[in-house]
């Protein structure tokens, strides 16, 4: 199973370039979308769910012409937007048979079954009878996901799936992103670096409709080993520092800033070599 995008450009009515030649191969597995607000993820993954056209360019989903074959596409994709609309007086088990409905499975033996068996993988069976209007953001989105594996796709786009969740619903939801993960394209489209360094063992970093870099989480951070260093700065010596090095992050501990460079060697007294992460690996490919 492969995704191969292919140049895709797209500009809005207002001058917005959102799309640059974004050219990304994507496998089975995990698969990670990084980029700030605004960088083109969300215009990326409604162009993959053929919910918008793009300028120019192409993509292709095991031979079939995801812009052009759109009905051949849905019927192998599985969305989660950043936003989606639920019914509140609707309980989850009737939503989740409407939905299978409109997906396609006619026969009501094999809708019980498929809505059966998708409400106990995301956790919800014992929710059933609830009313979507009752549930917990993070119930709403392990719903949207039983939603989006209606008829085993073999495509998964979720657009910022955890942003809002409390840490328990936000773990108990990557996990579950996980263990679908392991036979399928997941595309998980964020900018909350931690969610891709946990799951994806693969992952492109987008800016401005750009995309800056294509690497495994690991190998990226690899390339930075022995390259990041570590100082405690007084405030009165930050906006010095800030000047003199090149800064990835800083942090303030306790009225101290926690300053993070890159340098190929020792960048100056005060400065230990610290382990590299994946979020040195962002701010660095973001800021250029």
């Amino acid at each position: 199973m492969q995704l191969k995008i292919s140049n895709l450009c797209k500009t809005y009515r207002n001058g917005t370039r959102a799309l640059s030649d974004v050219s990304l191969t994507v496998t089975e597995g995990m698969f990670g979308l990084l980029g700030p607000n605004g960088a083109g993820k969300s215009t990326l993954m409604r162009t993959l769910a053929t919910l918008q056209e793009a300028d120019q360019g192409g993509a292709e989903l095991d031979g079939i012409d995801v812009l052009k074959e759109k009905d051949s596409v849905r019927r192998r994709l599985g969305y989660l937007p950043q936003e989606f609309g639920l019914d509140p007086k609707v309980t989850a088990i009737d939503m989740l048979d409407h939905f299978a409905a409109l997906k396609g499975i006619r026969s009501k033996t094999e809708r019980t079954s498929a809505v059966e068996s998708l409400l106990r993988q995301t956790n919800l069976w014992d929710s059933r009878h609830k009313r979507l209007g009752t549930f917990s953001s993070g119930m709403k989105q392990r719903f949207g996901i039983a939603q989006a594996l209606l008829g085993d796709p073999q495509l998964l786009i979720v657009d910022e799936p955890t942003a809002g969740l409390d840490p328990e619903e936000r773990s108990r939801f990557l996990n579950l992103l996980a263990g679908i993960g392991q036979s399928i394209i997941v595309i998980l489209s964020t900018h909350i670096v931690d969610d891709v360094n946990q799951l994806c063992t693969d992952m492109a970093i987008l800016n401005r409709g750009t995309v800056l870099l294509q690497e495994s989480p690991q190998g990226a951070t690899g390339r930075l080993e022995g390259k990041v260093w570590e100082k405690e700065v007084p405030r009165s010596e930050l906006e010095q520092t800030l000047t003199e090095y090149k800064v990835i992050s800083t942090k303030l501990i306790g009225g101290t800033h926690r300053v993070r460079v890159f340098a190929e060697s020792m960048p100056g007294p005060g400065f230990s070599a610290v382990a590299a992460t994946l979020d040195d690996v962002y701010f660095l490919t973001v800021r250029g």
